[in-house]
């Protein structure tokens, strides 16, 4: 199901279809995308199964939202690639289990898609539609040394606040954040 469209970009629900399945395996198998992702258990894979598993973790993790929320594919409308993967959820708290009130943003791109602007699009547009929903206020929570995402933070006009330890598990994390427009 497409979720947003953009110029260049179609963010829709990943699916169990193969190519889906090999794509997410090829992201989430790659440490220099894994490093960077707050402790994730059976990441990097290793298996090209466990993508299904993956895959199912996110439509658990997301089922009560309605759409509202996700992790969703970033797909190029000229090439059909999917560049990577777009977050929008509630902020974990140090039990990851409970979910916070903070709103987070996120990217995982594949490192063919780096470079092309892609992140800070898709970013724009979900959070842009979760201001319209009426959230104040968004996140995003960047491991220290993640230099190109917290540069994707500041493309999208998020200021940096520091660093925090409230949300996965307390690792410590530089935070941005973007308030709503107003008026």
């Amino acid at each position: 199901m497409t979720v947003l469209t953009t110029e260049r970009l179609i963010l829709r629900d990943w699916t169990d279809d193969p190519a889906d399945l090999a794509r997410i395996y090829d992201i989430y198998s790659r440490s220099e995308i894994t490093r960077w992702l707050a402790v994730s258990p059976g990441l990097p894979m290793t298996d090209p199964g466990q993508a299904a598993e993956r895959l199912q973790i996110w439509r658990d993790r997301h089922a009560n939202d309605h759409g509202r929320y996700g992790t969703w594919a970033i797909g190029v409308r000229d090439t059909g690639l999917v560049a990577g993967t777009m977050v929008l959820k509630p902020l974990p708290g140090r039990d990851e289990e409970l979910r916070t009130g903070k709103i987070e943003v996120g990217w995982h791109l594949h490192p063919d898609s780096w470079g092309h602007g892609y992140a800070t699009e898709a970013a724009r547009a979900v959070m842009s539609r979760e201001f319209a929903a009426g959230t104040p206020e968004v996140y995003a929570v960047v491991p220290p040394g993640n230099d190109p995402s917290m540069a994707v933070c500041r493309r999208l006009g998020m200021t940096h606040v520091g660093r925090n330890t409230d949300w996965y598990g307390g690792e410590e994390l530089e935070t941005f954040v973007l308030t709503a427009p107003t008026g």
